[in-house]
């Protein structure tokens, strides 16, 4: 089958849906969005499988089941979303053993499977058919205005500015070792800002 190679556009609040977020594959080529509901836990598994840097005191049920893979020898090859149902995404993560090439797939949940696809570097597809039942079209410039940083208000944002590097760094050791993921992510983003405006 002809696979279409989707990139993570990011993470945003979800306007439909209280307490839920909204994760944004993209299919490079047609620019084609495809937005898919996750819950807070799997949104936080994510950004943190994306951010490498930030790593929790004590491993996510995710990061426990990377672990597990790697010990048994497996790699994850790829993620495929295969099929939508009444507006749920269906999934497969595809393993492959390391030493008798044996392949193995799992069902999964979208928001699972992404989530371990970013622990392992891994592609995501999706189908053309999936692509135009759930697919959307978006300017950039509007993804941008809907995609919200995790932080509760735009005040927290204005309380980091006025912080030292040397604080946002203690503030960030803080947050991981409490588990507070959303502060922590909310923290780096105002750590790479202002490394930006350095380089």
């Amino acid at each position: 089958m002809d696979y279409k190679q989707l990139i993570i556009r990011g993470i945003s609040y979800s306007q439909t849906q209280s307490g839920a977020y909204a994760l944004l594959l993209e299919h490079e080529e047609t620019h084609i969005k495809l937005p898919v509901v996750i819950g807070n836990f799997e949104a936080q598994s994510i950004s943190l499988g994306l951010e490498k840097d930030i790593h929790p005191p004590r491993p996510l049920t995710h990061d426990l089941f990377t672990k597990f893979i790697v010990s048994a020898n497996y790699q994850l090859v790829s993620v495929i979303i295969y099929q939508i149902v009444d507006g749920v995404f269906f999934s497969n993560i595809n393993f492959k053993n390391k030493n008798t090439e044996e392949e193995l797939i799992l069902d999964a949940r979208t928001s699972d499977a992404v989530a371990m696809a970013v622990r392992f570097d891994a592609p995501i597809f999706t189908t053309q058919q999936v692509l135009n039942e759930a697919g959307i079209l978006l300017e950039l410039e509007d993804v941008a205005k809907e995609e919200q940083p995790f932080s509760e208000t735009d005040q927290s944002e204005d309380n980091l500015k006025s912080v030292s590097m040397e604080e946002l760094q203690k503030l960030l050791e803080e947050a991981v070792k409490e588990e507070d993921f959303d502060t922590a992510l909310e923290i780096q983003e105002e750590i790479k800002r202002r490394k930006k405006k350095i380089d």
